[in-house]
């Protein structure tokens, strides 16, 4: 049974670090079969953990990069590249979760990693205007 308060405090948390865009087109283009992952992502994910006070969304980002990394999660990698700009982290502070995770997951997955984020990060330097 979906908790509607949790649901719409997750999809305001996921809204702030991912973007309407990118929101507003996943719960748009759910199908019938996929739409209760949705409300679960959303209202667990989102509404219960990001909504936690013990750590800011900075650093839930580095640390969802790191393990991203890891397992080699390249779409939710990209995401959330964008999202820990979004949240303020620096390229810096990008790349250092990167490098931790090329120690601890392996060489391998930080080579895709630090190429994702590459491109992420120069998108949103350089974003083009169709």
């Amino acid at each position: 049974m979906l908790n509607e308060d949790r649901f719409a405090a997750g999809t305001a948390a996921r809204r702030r670090v991912l973007g309407d865009e990118y929101v507003n087109r996943s719960l748009a283009s759910a199908s019938e079969f996929g739409r209760p992952l949705q409300e679960l992502v959303t209202e667990y994910c989102w509404g219960w953990l990001w909504n936690r006070d013990g750590l800011p969304d900075r650093v839930r980002s580095l640390i969802n990069l790191g393990m991203l990394a890891a397992l080699g999660r390249e779409h939710e990698l990209r995401l959330h590249v964008a999202g820990a700009l979004r949240n303020g982290c620096t390229k810096e502070e990008i790349q250092e979760a990167l490098l931790h995770a090329g120690i601890y997951a392996g060489v391998p997955a930080a080579v895709s990693a630090f190429r994702i984020a590459q491109d992420v990060i120069a998108d949103h330097d350089h974003p083009t205007h169709s």
